[in-house]
């Protein structure tokens, strides 16, 4: 019998990881087979795209602009992530206290932040708060990133401590522990465990809305793309090639997310 649970757990651990690649080769597959397709009405370039990418030369690798907003988009995905946890579990915690003040104020800003577009909250951080604060356009679509999400994950966290059976906290109490401790050592743990997909999600969601940052001037990849496409007119190719780049920062997030969540369960 634990030999046939090994090998269980094993094979539910392997079809996890081989899905994602699945989905991911028929993808390529379906962009190769429309590549191929429009080849016979568009002449692809595809030569004069990675120059923007990079090059070579005798002193080594040199970085194109395109790379280089790569890296814009990393920055402002894990710093904004970051804070959308940090900001996340201040709401979370807010939202669960016994003092009705904190639990209205937190209300309000969940009600604010999760109903209007991401696109507004941007405009009006940059061009309303920023100039107050004395802040960039990366620190503003960090503040806008960063609370829009947080609102999410706050009620992604409570959900998460919600759903930990009541038992948990009451055979913390009874061995004496504080309030605190039972809930960093007992209930916040199972709470993450829970919430793990539902913030996994979050996170994927975080990396596609940096794309809105090209609104207020931050030269991320969804910027830089368009001004490429603006000197050279190559818009399938670039547009393509961004996509692409999302797609793998995305799949970081969401199948290494999904392999853990199987080993819990398994």
């Amino acid at each position: 019998m634990p030999d046939s649970c090994v090998l269980f757990a094993r094979r539910q651990r392997i079809r996890a990881l081989w899905r994602p690649l699945l989905l991911l080769a028929l993808m390529l597959a379906l962009v190769w087979w429309f590549v191929d397709t429009a080849s016979e009405q568009y002449r692809w370039q595809w030569y004069r795209v990675w120059r923007y990418v990079g090059t070579w030369d005798e002193e080594g690798f040199h970085s194109g602009v395109l790379l280089e907003a790569l890296g814009v988009t990393f920055r402002l995905t894990v710093v904004s992530l970051a804070f959308s946890l940090a900001w996340g579990a201040l709401l979370a915690a807010m939202r669960l206290a016994s003092s009705p003040v904190a639990r209205l104020l937190s209300s309000l800003m969940l009600g604010l932040l999760r109903n209007t577009p991401l696109l507004m909250q941007l405009f009006m951080v940059y061009f309303v708060a920023a100039p107050v604060l004395g802040v960039g356009p990366f620190t503003a679509a960090v503040l806008s990133l960063g609370l829009f999400e947080g609102a999410y994950i706050a009620e992604i966290f409570r959900a998460g401590v919600m759903g930990v059976p009541r038992g948990q906290w009451e055979a913390a109490l009874s061995l004496g522990m504080p309030v605190g401790m039972a809930a960093r050592l007992v209930v916040v743990p199972q709470a993450l465990r829970q919430s793990l997909p539902a913030l996994a999600g979050q996170m994927v969601s975080l990396i596609k809305d940096t794309s809105l940052v090209s609104a207020i001037a931050v030269a991320d990849l969804t910027m830089r793309t368009r001004v490429v496409i603006t000197d050279t007119f190559l818009s399938f190719e670039l547009w393509l090639l961004a996509a692409a780049v999302y797609l793998v920062l995305t799949s970081l997030v969401s199948v290494p997310a999904r392999l853990l969540e199987r080993k819990e369960h398994s």
